[in-house]
């Protein structure tokens, strides 16, 4: 496909676990479609789940079929022609309403914290809410997560922070949450907790809710845009 862009552009596969970008972004599960920087598709929009298994009805599925893959085509020549076209903000803005794994609302489940407190929705509600959910091995989370310690210092009560860590060992979660020592609500992401909070396929996640507890934003991955943006819309919520 890439043909039919004479050369402006150029596809590149490489194995999981091998790509930088996917590091980058801390994705998780494989297939994952990059155009450029701009994280197209992941493995839900093809049915895929856990190992591969085929299930679900992703933007993509059923995949292969005649019909999806003109789907995906269609897309992926759109996302090409405005990244080629130095739109790459609207390239984002196309891939993001699309998310299946963004969820509506904050989730009336109770969590339960690493020092043993139960935190419920209701405990959350009338604060603006940040979720982050990360791993211990992911880099990029680290930055995230201090710039997010910085947010929560500005705003105080203001802002709730809950760090839910997913892929990773408690005893590492504690150590790294001891050695941070940030102003959060920090949390093993049980299995419930994560399904509830959408389908996870890249670290970090962020969640952002209004003081109702409706969702306000989603952010997937580290792109070089997100403090701003989620920035900008933490702005408009806390005024």
């Amino acid at each position: 496909m890439v043909k039919e862009f004479g050369g402006r552009a150029r596809f590149v596969s490489e194995n999981y676990g091998d790509s930088r970008l996917a590091k980058r972004f801390g994705v998780t599960r494989y297939p994952a479609i990059f155009v450029d920087d701009v994280l197209m598709a992941t493995p839900k929009d093809f049915g895929f789940y856990g190992r591969g298994e085929g299930a679900g009805d992703g933007r993509y599925t059923p995949f292969p079929g005649a019909a999806s893959e003109e789907r995906f085509r269609a897309d992926l020549s759109k996302m090409i022609t405005l990244i080629l076209a130095g739109q790459k903000d609207a390239a984002r803005a196309q891939v993001a309403p699309a998310r299946e794994s963004e969820v509506a609302a904050l989730p009336a489940v109770t969590l339960t914290s690493l020092g043993g407190k139960r935190l419920a929705r209701a405990d959350l509600l009338g604060h603006v809410v940040v979720v982050e959910l990360w791993a211990t091995w992911c880099v990029p989370c680290r930055s995230t997560l201090a710039w997010l310690g910085e947010l929560k210092q500005a705003h105080g009560d203001r802002l709730q922070v809950v760090a839910v860590a997913v892929q990773s060992d408690e005893a590492d979660v504690r150590k790294l949450a001891d050695r941070l020592e940030l102003p959060f609500v920090w949390a093993m992401g049980t299995p419930e907790l994560v399904r509830a909070l959408g389908d996870v396929t890249a670290v970090p996640t962020l969640l952002i809710f209004d003081r109702n507890g409706h969702t306000a934003a989603t952010f997937f991955g580290a792109p070089p845009t997100l403090h701003a943006a989620a920035e900008a819309k933490l702005a408009a919520l806390l005024e």
